[in-house]
């Protein structure tokens, strides 16, 4: 097992820890190469229990979007996306910076940090924005 590893406090706790300190980390097997979200504690490719965490570049592409409609009052219309990071792995967000009717499959974008009520959450803006 590396020293990267976190069973004493399982990989998702350790996920949202490093998010609420500001930092985006996602894993990566060190026997397959490839890249994993949602954090786990086995590579879904290959079941090696030799996972790392390190920040990803935060380079995506839109691969769906949806835009959830809510009256103004509930705070207005946002999309939700899948994102294919630059690493692999897809992952769930927001697009933010632009309308979410404007969001489009094919878009490169950026991930970033913004809080959010309580706590930190990985959110996407259009890239070179």
């Amino acid at each position: 097992m590396t020293q990267n590893k976190t069973l004493s406090v399982g990989a998702e706790k350790h996920y949202h820890d490093q998010l609420a300190q500001g930092n985006f980390l996602i894993q990566r097997c060190n026997d397959c190469s490839k890249s994993i979200f949602f954090p786990r504690m086995v590579c879904p490719h290959c079941g090696s229990d030799e996972l790392e965490w390190y920040a990803p570049s935060g380079k995506g592409t839109v691969y769906s979007t949806t835009v959830v409609r809510r009256k103004p009052e509930a705070g207005g219309d946002y999309n939700v996306a899948l994102i294919d990071l630059e690493e692999g792995p897809r992952m769930m967000g927001h697009v933010e910076g632009i309308a979410p009717d404007d969001v489009k499959i094919g878009q490169k974008v950026q991930a970033g940090i913004r809080q959010s009520g309580d706590q930190n959450i990985i959110i996407f803006t259009p890239a070179g924005a």
